[in-house]
């Protein structure tokens, strides 16, 4: 690169750098002003921060590849994770049922939902391990991304440019908690914009795809093959049936059923609040009202991701159509920035994809770092901690995380590889008992704890030992596991206490099997509930297409497929009209009023 694309690079570090610095302070005056910003930070600086967060080097490349490879049908096979579905369901209910419960993180909820006693507890600790041991795996995919790109664009060896990213990164995660988190965020945030207008832009006027032209796989020993496709195919919004492809890609060539597999695995993550660095924006939202709307902010923001990585990819096409077929579908990224970019703008496009790399990494190491801090140290090793002994742990628990997430950058051999491993899964050995405790009356904290414990042995054993499981094979193996040793272990074991089954049920409104703890509220709670319920089945039935079709039109758009596009539009427009009518109109900053049952108001 040349001396100017460096100086951008160097102006936009010492730009974040001083960012985190100012929101230093701010988050040393107390525990809750680190992991949660004292729940004074407005909507849209949650929402855009989350958006920075999603937009991952890692995953970027990953959905490079994909689409680079697949067209268009790289996009279906993203339900499984990249295009963020669970999004539309913290909008419509999950976000609201999280605030309500007013607290720090998901292992302190279960206190709330379990009880205070031994269930409770249990639930408490196994939820708290086990969102730190899934923050220590996603800094890994971080850091392998991380690596995998810096070394490519600044010619140095990948080890040594993981350590490079995640040494910037942790230096104002560490120091200056959630404060820093979201307004580094939301500084990156805008340089992530600038660079995705720039992007779409220019490939919208000096880029077509070849009638014809050849991409490349992996076949999953280090070798790659060119596979042949044509325009009309590459951007066909209807996905194929069936595919056929060679190597690693070959497990998605039963796209239909891999597709209706992926929808099923999203909807029980968006029905289970997963936790991790997405769930503690809504912690730390003001009120419930504004959890719907960051929520609403985070997918219109997000949609941006789907036109630039397709912009990619058509650039990648062109450099296959000019010479040498890209070998590599995960190189796409980097070396469509080193060939196509111009002096100035590929410093300005480095300093992008660093700034996605660390919003990435700064919220999944602070909100990892509040389970130790809060679930485990406060709760049962020092109750009493003043609170800058609490914020010195909580930077120790960053640290801890960063090391350890970046030592295990070699159990995977490929971005795809690992982001299989985390979504289909370790993600599913944990949400199994996350979805049954929001759904299931009879569900305990002794079946919550027990069916976590199987699950991440089972998953983390699997890596170790079967290293080359298909997904599908990894996810009926975590699944069916988890599932058996949550209805097992509950049904061993007493239930939670009425009580606290009364007061999770009046406060949260959940819907799902809870009769007999709703029998005993009052007519007019049950009503509201009723009401409730209907209402937010209705939108998110709209919601999850509506969210897909914003995210295929945006990508649409790119591919100048103008007879796709206007179709799309029309979709979105009628389900964004629906959505207002049926949720955006009832938002509300609490619950309806209900006499004596109501639950009490949210603290500020």
């Amino acid at each position: 690169m040349h001396v100017i694309d460096y100086a951008v690079i160097g102006v936009y570090i010492a730009a974040m750098m001083g960012v985190g610095l100012w929101a230093q302070r701010r988050a040393s005056q107390s525990i809750d002003g680190f992991f949660l910003g004292n729940n004074e930070m407005p909507w849209w600086a949650l929402g855009a921060s989350g958006m920075a967060s999603n937009l991952d080097v890692s995953g970027t490349m990953v959905i490079a590849a994909l689409v680079y490879a697949l067209g268009m049908d790289g996009f279906f096979v993203e339900i499984r994770g990249g295009v963020v579905l669970v999004m539309a369901f913290f909008m419509v209910f999950m976000g609201k049922w999280n605030r309500r419960a007013n607290v720090m993180t998901t292992a302190e909820w279960m206190e709330f939902r379990f009880g205070e006693g031994r269930q409770g507890q249990a639930a408490r600790v196994l939820a708290a391990i086990a969102n730190l041991v899934f923050a220590v795996w996603v800094v890994t995919y971080f850091a392998a991304g991380a690596g995998l790109f810096l070394g490519t664009i600044l010619d140095i060896d990948p080890d040594l440019a993981t350590l490079l990213m995640v040494g910037l990164a942790s230096v104002y995660t560490i120091t200056s908690g959630l404060y820093g988190v979201v307004y580094t965020d939301v500084f990156q945030g805008v340089l992530i914009g600038g660079v995705i207008v720039w992007v779409v832009a220019t490939v919208m006027m000096s880029y077509e795809i070849p009638a014809a032209f050849e991409v490349s796989v992996p076949l999953g020993d280090g070798a790659f093959q060119t596979v042949a496709t044509t325009r009309q195919a590459w951007t066909d919004v209807v996905p194929a049936w069936t595919l056929d492809l060679p190597g690693e890609y070959a497990q998605y060539n039963l796209l239909g059923l891999v597709v209706v597999f992926y929808l099923f695995r999203s909807t029980i993550d968006g029905m289970s609040a997963p936790g991790g660095y997405i769930i503690q924006r809504f912690y730390a939202a003001k009120d419930e009202r504004e959890a719907g709307l960051l929520s609403l902010f985070w997918i219109l923001l997000l949609a941006f991701r789907w036109p630039f990585v397709a912009a990619i990819a058509i650039m990648g096409i062109s450099v296959g159509a000019q010479g040498e077929v890209i070998a590599n579908p995960e190189a796409v990224l980097p070396t469509v920035l080193l060939e196509l970019f111009p002096v100035g703008l590929k410093g300005l496009m480095v300093a992008g994809l660093i700034a996605a790399a660390m919003s990435t990494f700064d919220s999944v190491v602070n909100a990892g770092a509040a389970y130790w801090v809060r679930d485990l140290y406060q709760r049962f090793v020092r109750p009493d901690a003043a609170e800058s002994t609490l914020i010195a742990h909580g930077r120790g628990a960053s640290v801890a995380i960063v090391v350890l997430g970046t030592a295990f950058t070699f159990l995977f051999s490929s971005l795809n590889d690992l982001w299989g491993w985390l979504t289909l899964g370790l993600g599913v050995g944990l949400i199994v008992p996350q979805f049954l405790r929001w759904y299931w009356w009879r569900f305990n904290g002794y079946g919550y704890a027990g069916g976590t414990a199987v699950g991440m042995l089972l998953t983390i054993g699997q890596r170790l030992l079967v290293p080359d499981l298909p997904e599908l094979q990894t996810f009926f193996l975590a699944f069916g596991g988890t599932l058996v040793a949550c209805v097992g272990i509950t049904l061993a074991t007493r239930p939670t206490a009425p009580d606290v089954l009364r007061e999770f049920v009046s406060r949260t409104r959940p819907f799902g099997l809870w009769h007999r703890v709703r029998a005993e509220l009052s007519p007019r709670l049950r009503a509201d509930i009723r009401t409730e319920t209907r209402r937010d089945i209705v939108a998110i039935l709209i919601a999850v297409p509506w969210q897909l079709a914003l995210f295929m039109t945006a990508m649409v758009f790119v591919t100048k497929r103008w007879d796709q596009f206007f179709g799309l539009l029309a979709v979105l427009a009628a389900l964004s009209v629906a959505l207002y009518l049926v949720w955006y109109r009832n938002l509300r900053t609490a619950p309806f009023s209900s006499g004596p049952d109501a639950p009490p108001p949210l603290a500020p």
